[in-house]
């Protein structure tokens, strides 16, 4: 039995539930998402809570219970308050443009990156340098974010590159450099 499995959802004021035989849709006030359950689990809704239970107990019903279930959480969370991610820019130089649904990037190439969001997720800027990824989807959003930081990651001897806020770069030391006319 999964432990995760076993929780129920709970459904907040405002986000609605529609089970249609394996298709589960979640609508709230951010927008709505859709998901096909497999066969092996059944979703049943009462009132406030959405419980996933296991129609048989062989391994992939057991391997898939917990992950349903937290998928659909984070659609219940994502319908009601929205998924962000935050990125940091560090170097000297390096800047953000735009907002919306475009961004630019000028991270010491040549030329500017110019990045398209996918269809529900919208970019915003602060301080040129502070970059927030928003949306309802949560896979989406973390994907976004990661291929962001993919075009400058931070490299590991001055930490310039785009990063996830928070993130630690473990940095290297640079050559050590011989003396010159010391000691032998």
């Amino acid at each position: 039995m999964s432990r995760i499995g076993n929780v129920p959802i709970t459904i907040p004021a405002g986000v609605d539930v529609r089970i249609d035989g394996q298709n589960i849709a979640v609508s709230g006030p951010k927008g709505e998402l859709e998901i096909v359950v497999r066969p092996e689990l059944k979703i049943e809704k009462g009132d406030t809570k959405l419980l996933i239970k296991t129609i048989k107990q062989n391994r992939i019903s057991r391997s898939l219970h917990g992950l349903t279930r937290s998928l659909l959480n984070n659609m219940v969370l994502g319908v009601h308050t929205g998924w962000i991610k935050n990125l940091e820019m560090v170097g000297v130089g390096y800047r953000a443009q735009g907002g919306g649904d475009t961004l630019t990037l000028s991270i010491g190439f040549s030329h500017p990156v110019t990045v398209k969001a996918p269809a529900g997720i919208t970019f915003s800027v602060t301080d040129n340098t502070k970059i927030t990824v928003a949306g309802i989807d949560k896979n989406l959003v973390g994907q976004t974010a990661a291929n962001i930081r993919a075009v400058k990651p931070p490299e590991v001897y001055k930490g310039k590159g785009i990063r996830m806020s928070g993130e630690y770069v473990r940095r290297k030391p640079g050559k050590a450099g011989k003396a010159i006319g010391g000691a032998k």
